[in-house]
């Protein structure tokens, strides 16, 4: 019976030892979590910062409005006369230059017998159109089988100044600085310098039903006072719809240098019509 119980004895020692000496074979393993992927950085070259302002895209021209003019006047009996005028206005606007052109073209006979062919074509180039004071650069060539002018060419620069803008009215004076050559079919050539002053209005009546447009030169030489030109155009127009308008022309011309057996006035009265956008 003790060898028994020491045997026993022995045993639970035994198995006492192993429970004592190996407690982390029965504690729970740690659960390991994997790291997550790395966040790339935001490109800086693609993506810009949130705080930067968007430039506005430069826009030369943003506007166009044009029309096109036929004018004229016919008579028969003891004078036959016909007489045709051809026009287009054509302004062509941004925020910074406004550029116009008014090309025309004039044919007339009378007693079977040519007596007007003219063509006369212009560049303005105006300078931030928008203030009360701009500037403004200014190119023509013309030619008058009227006037017996081969060839007249201009250019020059200047200042112009609004005097009156409103939703009936406006009034615009420009003064410029030109070099101009005239050549005669007999004459010589003439080459000067000129002072050319212009006044330019535009005014609307009976609610916009009646149109009033005007447009003066006056353009002395500076280096001989006598030697003086000025133009003057008037014009009234009833407009019928949004593009077409029934119009008037006066025009008045003056020069004192001509050809021989030329006047230095002329004057003409057409009746005729638009068609165009621009107003």
């Amino acid at each position: 019976m003790r060898r028994i119980a020491s045997t026993l004895l022995a045993s639970l020692s035994v198995l006492l030892a192993v429970f004592c000496s190996a407690p982390a074979a029965f504690a729970q393993q740690p659960v390991v979590v994997p790291p997550s992927p790395p966040v790339p950085a935001q490109d800086t070259l693609l993506a810009p910062p949130p705080d930067s302002l968007v430039v506005p895209r430069f826009v030369l021209i943003d506007s166009v409005s044009y029309r096109f003019i036929g004018d004229g006047n016919f008579s028969w009996g003891n004078v036959d006369r016909s007489l045709v005028v051809l026009r287009t206005e054509a302004v062509f606007g941004g925020p910074a230059i406004t550029i116009t052109t008014n090309p025309r073209f004039a044919y007339g006979r009378q007693n079977q017998l040519l007596a007007e062919r003219e063509w006369y074509t212009d560049m303005n180039i105006e300078v931030l159109k928008q203030n009360k004071i701009y500037g403004f650069a200014m190119g023509t060539l013309e030619r008058s089988n009227l006037r017996r002018i081969d060839l007249r060419q201009l250019a020059g620069a200047g200042v112009g100044f609004k005097l009156l803008k409103n939703e009936r009215h406006e009034l615009s004076f420009t003064n410029a600085i030109i070099h101009e050559s005239t050549n005669f079919r007999e004459r010589p050539t003439i080459v000067t310098q000129r002072n050319s002053a212009r006044l330019r209005g535009k005014h609307s009546f009976q609610n916009k039903r009646i149109r009033l447009s005007h447009t003066t030169f006056f353009l002395p030489s500076l280096e001989d006072f006598s030697n003086l030109r000025w133009n003057t155009i008037i014009s009234v127009e009833l407009p019928l719809t949004r593009w077409v308008t029934i119009r008037s022309n006066f025009e008045n011309t003056y020069e004192s240098i001509v050809e021989p057996g030329r006047k230095k006035n002329d004057t003409r009265v057409t009746f005729g019509f638009s068609v165009g956008n621009k107003r």
